[in-house]
């Protein structure tokens, strides 16, 4: 089993501001900038000199998110065949054909979504594919059995319908107690950088206060790598935007989470 670390420069559904294409850079620059050793906090190390993972480069995307997804899609579902895929995006789109991919190769998908937003309006300005769109599409499609979100804190009333219309489980930031509810099998994982709150996450587009600290997520990330019966077949980190980023500190979160992300998906080679 390989894992792969997939650029995917894609910002083109962004509502507010671009730049999260320019994250899967900002991200690697950092991980590979010598400020930090290859071991995960539960001891794991993820040297890719020892073969751990492999970077299978960034995508080429057109704007059209049709034909993006497609691109998207084929080539992660490609990089699937050999194992894990976590990849760097780009805003919260990409998250759509990232699933569709994982679930051409895993059946029963879990879904652990770490947001300040839900996600899950059915369009938004007149477009169903869009970095606010993507669980609605991905639910509606069935191409996850469960969706677990945590850290919301700006749901509409519309997406609230949206979470009673797809059975979605939510988590809110101002309710959440850290604990991972009960988790088995093939799980996909997505944090929205922005889930976390802008003091430890400044370089996001949507700023929005009162969210999760990285202490949250990460205890999160190892809540999963401790469970015996979860495999993590999947993740992403979306949404960072390094022209809002002050001196890389959400780069390195970036950079962090995905050290993180490859020692749990790694336990279960």
């Amino acid at each position: 089993m390989t894992i792969s670390v997939l650029g995917v420069p894609y910002d083109a559904t962004s509502s507010f501001l671009r730049g999260p294409a320019a994250a899967p850079e900002a991200i690697r620059r950092t991980l590979h900038s010598g400020s930090a050793n290859w071991f995960t906090e539960l001891g794991d190390e993820v040297d890719p000199a020892n073969g751990s993972w492999v970077d299978a480069g960034d995508l080429d995307l057109p704007d059209s998110p049709e034909f993006a997804f497609v691109k998207i899609r084929e080539r992660a579902a490609a990089l699937h065949a050999d194992g894990p895929v976590i990849a760097l995006g780009g805003d919260h789109f990409v998250t759509y054909p990232l699933v569709a991919a994982a679930a051409q190769h895993h059946d029963d998908l879990t879904i652990l979504h770490v947001d300040a937003h839900p996600d899950l309006y059915d369009e938004l300005d007149g477009q169903r594919l869009n970095h606010a769109t993507p669980f609605a599409r991905i639910m509606e499609e069935g191409l996850a059995r469960r969706l677990v979100q945590f850290g919301i804190r700006t749901a509409t009333t519309h997406q609230r319908d949206q979470t009673e219309r797809f059975g979605v489980e939510v988590h809110t930031a101002a309710e959440w107690d850290g604990g991972l509810p009960d988790v088995s099998g093939n799980v996909y994982v997505t944090i929205d950088v922005d889930g976390l709150d802008p003091a430890f996450a400044p370089g996001v587009s949507h700023h929005e206060p009162g969210g999760l600290t990285t202490r949250d997520v990460l205890g999160l990330i190892h809540q999963l790598a401790r469970r015996e019966h979860v495999r993590i077949v999947g993740a992403d980190i979306v949404e960072i935007n390094p022209e809002r980023d002050i001196h890389d500190m959400t780069a390195m979160l970036g950079a962090k989470l995905l050290r993180e992300l490859l020692g749990a998906a790694g336990r279960r080679r």
